[in-house]
């Protein structure tokens, strides 16, 4: 290769190079607040899925007796979760409804008490409010982790804005109190429910207690997160000014 064409070669990598670095590159869409909470919650066949097992528990204990719903209701969850996989779709929602009916299942088939099935949940509700609490006590409220990892694609720099830490703390002390109050509904109701029961107050109060109030606070930690970062845009602008 002579001077010339090497430099002409040279010269076309140059050129090829700055093109490459013109063009924008793809931004991803940001999702829309509706599109944001129907992510989290599944769509209407998540909270279809979520909901099924119990139902179909609640439904079985009143017609058969407690193992035979049992093992209708396990084996409703798992179909769920096999029929997803097999559309190689997600399973994230289907697998959490199956450990805690399968959970339910075995303390219930143990004890031959069907109010224990919703045992597993009420102590689960418990736990999720103390852990809020406790992470709002030390600075670090469980909230905003969690929607750095399902939002904002692991990022943590809300850790360094104040306003976005008190904000987290106040949306994890909602959601705590909500899951303390949750836990305490259904602890009364599981303490007056004799133990030949079939339990169907508790699963009742089970489904009315699990997507509506998660559907709400999601709906209202997605607008809070927002309208901060709305704030924040246009005050950036004024303050450059």
């Amino acid at each position: 290769m002579t001077a010339d064409e090497q430099a002409r070669a040279t010269a076309d990598e140059e050129l090829l190079a700055e093109l490459t670095e013109q063009v924008p590159a793809e931004e991803e869409p940001t999702l829309t607040f509706t599109e944001q909470l129907a992510d989290q919650l599944g769509g209407v066949r998540g909270i279809v899925e979520s909901g099924a097992p119990v139902m179909v528990f609640v439904i079985a204990n009143i017609i058969w007796t407690l193992k035979p719903a049992l093992i209708i209701s396990v084996a409703s969850a798992v179909a769920l979760a096999g029929w997803r996989l097999a559309r190689k779709e997600s399973i994230r929602h289907a697998i959490n409804g199956l450990f805690g009916i399968a959970l339910g299942a075995i303390i219930a088939w143990k004890t031959g008490s069907a109010k224990n099935f919703y045992l597993p949940g009420i102590l689960l509700s418990l736990a999720y409010g103390l852990a809020m609490l406790a992470s709002v006590a030390l600075r670090m409220p469980l909230v905003g982790w969690i929607w750095s990892v399902l939002v904002a694609k692991g990022s943590t720099e809300w850790r360094a804005n104040p306003r976005l830490v008190r904000l987290f703390s106040w949306l994890t002390v909602l959601w705590a109190v909500t899951y303390l109050v949750k836990t305490l509904i259904q602890a009364i109701i599981f303490h007056n429910t004799p133990d030949k029961d079939p339990g169907t107050a508790l699963g009742i109060a089970k489904l009315a207690l699990g997507y509506p109030p998660y559907a709400l606070l999601l709906g209202v930690t997605i607008w809070a997160v927002r309208r901060h970062a709305a704030a924040t845009a246009t005050a950036e602008p004024e303050s450059a000014t």
